[in-house]
């Protein structure tokens, strides 16, 4: 008797080249997503450099003027904006350095020298040597001074003040504020 020969098919397994073409695809783009969102990470945290120096620029103006009433240097009079008839100047203004009242944003300031802050050591890798690293804020950067009477109940507190310091900064094609609040009495 003869032998029929069978022809037994295997079932052949794996991808197909479509079907891996396509897997690649979905995975360059969540791949391509992360590192977007990474960049955009890295764009941030730069950022905070910025805003730590716009935090502390805010501070010292305060600090000042608390200073300043402590050691009654200002008279509770002149703690106002200009407009009022104070020495803080009305308006965003550069950040320069403290003119001879030794206040920051008051009308001693015009024509001082502007602003610059270490931002590292320079070659010798020692702070406090003239090859320094430093960032000049203006005009880049400005701080508006605005102090207001408290009003409670309809009424004019006579001895409290609301004193907002807003720093405002352009950084590439963003513009970024910090504000800070805070009320002075005239009780040192």
């Amino acid at each position: 008797m003869g032998k029929q020969s069978r022809t037994v098919r295997k079932k052949k397994s794996g991808f197909t080249l479509l079907e891996a073409m396509i897997s690649i695809v979905v995975l360059s783009f969540g791949v391509l997503s992360l590192a977007a969102v990474y960049a955009q990470g890295l764009y941030y945290a730069s950022l905070t450099q910025y805003d730590y120096i716009a935090e502390k620029k805010a501070e010292q103006a305060v600090e000042a003027m608390f200073t300043a009433r402590d050691i009654k240097s200002l008279t509770w009079i002149n703690i106002q904006n200009v407009s009022q008839g104070g020495v803080f100047v009305d308006g965003p203004s550069l950040i320069l350095v403290p003119g001879t009242d030794g206040l920051v944003g008051t009308q001693t300031d015009v024509g001082s020298a502007d602003e610059v802050i270490i931002t590292g050591p320079g070659p010798d890798g020692i702070f406090g040597t003239p090859d320094d690293t430093t960032l000049d804020l203006n005009p880049w950067m400005t701080r508006t001074i605005a102090i207001t009477p408290v009003v409670v109940a309809g009424n004019t507190e006579p001895n409290l003040r609301q004193v907002t310091v807003t720093i405002n900064y352009v950084i590439g094609t963003k513009t970024r504020t910090y504000t800070l609040v805070t009320y002075i009495s005239s009780f040192a």
